[in-house]
């Protein structure tokens, strides 16, 4: 996935979402790639701390670059987007399933 900065600032979630699907979203401006988000997920290096440092480093970079790093946000998102799946009737509303469909036994 290959998005502006602009595109960026208004999709960050999308963008995040399609990072932690594994793929590789680069945020670009005037056509130049500027950053890249990766999913952290099934890289070994990546659990390392000094890995995860570097990788919130990146992350403090192409927040600045796309002009969030003023933007507050109330409450992590990781903690958003577990409550939001882990949720059955999200998951019903997203699919578009009745509310007392159950899974077949």
């Amino acid at each position: 996935m290959e998005i502006s900065v602009r595109d960026f600032q208004v999709q960050v979630l999308e963008a995040l979402a399609a990072a932690e699907r594994g793929e590789r979203v680069a945020i670009t401006r005037d056509g130049q790639v500027i950053a890249e988000l990766n999913s952290a997920k099934g890289s070994a290096s990546a659990r390392n701390s000094s890995d995860l440092g570097e990788a919130r480093e990146r992350l403090d970079i192409a927040r600045t670059a796309a002009g969030l790093d003023k933007i507050v946000l109330h409450s992590p998102l990781d903690e958003i987007w577990r409550q939001q799946f882990d949720d059955p009737a999200f998951s019903r509303a997203a699919l578009g399933l009745p509310e007392d469909w159950t899974p077949p036994a």
